[in-house]
């Protein structure tokens, strides 16, 4: 992306200003899966997260995003359980990708719904 990409795009990590007001100002608190960096003003008032990728507040895992709220005071792996068998890993918002939910008959699926099956009396203003 380079120096450029950095000053004036927003959307895609850090911008510069970001970047060094959390060098200056921020202290690194953790790194989640996905390998967004979460710091913390030395205040402790501020929290923020630099994105790995696009800056997409769904990316924020739930364990991290309590944090972040400030509903928690330590990193996750102080005040969470661990992970169960059996948990499965947080999905991103899906809007706009080829994964986003299309139920049948919406365009995106051939825009085809199934035929009324009778049980469904259409509302007529003669019929009060």
């Amino acid at each position: 992306m380079g120096i450029l990409g950095k000053i004036f795009t927003w959307w895609d990590g850090a911008t510069i200003g970001t970047a060094i007001y959390s060098w200056r100002k921020g202290k690194a608190v953790g790194t989640d899966t996905e390998g967004n960096k979460y710091y913390q003003s030395s205040d402790g008032k501020r929290r923020w997260v630099i994105y790995n990728g696009p800056n997409d507040a769904s990316r924020v895992s739930p364990d991290w995003h309590g944090w972040l709220h400030g509903t928690h005071d330590g990193d996750p792996e102080s005040y969470l359980p661990p992970h169960r068998g059996y948990e499965t890993a947080a999905v991103p918002n899906l809007t706009g990708t080829e994964g986003a939910y299309r139920p049948a008959g919406s365009i995106e699926r051939g825009g085809h719904r199934a035929r009324a099956t009778g049980d469904y009396e259409a509302w007529s203003p003669d019929a009060l």
